[in-house]
């Protein structure tokens, strides 16, 4: 499968511009026309991100529907450059918490702390604490619990500007 490619573009305007919006769907054109599954851009003010919807993994393969040709990408977010993103720095499963029944180590809104332990990601049996790179405040939790992530996925968005 083919994987994202980053590229710099002169600024946009903020995000909900139109000119974002036309950018964001020139993307998805794009995405389609060289067979990727994302593809994400960064200006000075503005990030892009696009990305195919994921078929389901549970279901069977015999009734999931045939693939549409012109299937739609997903804008999943426009960012401000300002946030930090916390990626993940190893393939495992994503873990919110140490335990099913102990709360979350940190919920969207949450002050963290540099070095703070934010979640864990399990590889090969063993738990790995992942660590915030700065202080500020959880601006989005990108990740579901329990969702198997890989190398340089991002898990976090954090406004160390709180």
């Amino acid at each position: 499968m083919a994987r994202a490619r980053r590229a710099r573009l002169p600024a946009s305007g903020p995000p909900g511009d139109e000119r974002t919006v036309e950018l964001a769907r020139r993307l998805a054109t794009l995405l389609g026309e060289l067979g990727l599954s994302e593809i994400e851009i960064e200006s000075a003010e503005v990030r892009v991100r696009v990305q195919r919807a994921a078929a389901p993994v549970l279901a069977p393969p015999a009734t999931l529907p045939p693939a549409a040709p012109d299937e739609r990408p997903l804008v999943t977010d426009l960012v401000s450059p300002t946030l930090v993103t916390v990626e993940a720095p190893m393939v495992g499963t994503f873990y919110r918490a140490s335990s099913p029944t102990a709360d979350p180590y940190v919920q969207e809104g949450d002050a963290v702390k540099e070095g703070q332990v934010v979640c864990i990601i399990e590889a090969m049996k063993l738990m790995n604490e992942i660590e915030s790179k700065v202080g500020g405040q959880i601006a989005r939790i990108l990740v579901e619990n329990g969702q198997a992530v890989e190398y340089g996925q991002p898990l976090f968005l954090i406004d160390p500007q709180s």
